[in-house]
């Protein structure tokens, strides 16, 4: 296939310019977090990050947001897209992260003794 002839004068469209994106980190603040909880509004996606001391107990827990983002949904998605793409690189490398606590957390048989180290692999012996 040929080139349509272009009037004198006339350039060719420039190609897009990816842009480049500087961050600057000098005043973030990083926390830890192990509890999300993601609210939504028809404008925004509101995420409130927590450190839940105690993921095992039962009941009511109250937990003090240690962080809150709040993004545009086009936003939002990205970050969705990124973080996909980051923990299927992980489970690819490390194998599959399992969510259910219950089944990550190895209690030893007759349960767990305040105060006292478990012995065996890794405890006190």
């Amino acid at each position: 296939m040929t080139d349509t002839p272009r009037p004198p004068g006339e350039q060719a469209p420039a190609a897009p310019v990816q842009p480049e994106v500087v961050l600057i980190e000098t005043g973030a603040h990083a926390a830890y977090s192990n509890f999300a909880r993601v609210n939504a509004t028809p404008e925004e996606v509101i995420i409130d990050f927590c450190l839940n001391p105690n993921p095992f107990l039962q009941g009511r827990q109250e937990l003090n947001v240690s962080q809150r983002l709040i993004l545009n949904f086009y936003t939002a998605k990205r970050l969705w897209s990124a973080l996909g793409m980051t923990l299927q690189r992980h489970e690819a490398t490390f194998g599959a992260i399992e969510l259910d606590i219950r089944r990550r957390a190895h209690v030893p048989p007759g349960g767990i003794t305040p105060g006292v180290l478990p012995s065996g692999p890794g405890g006190a012996k």
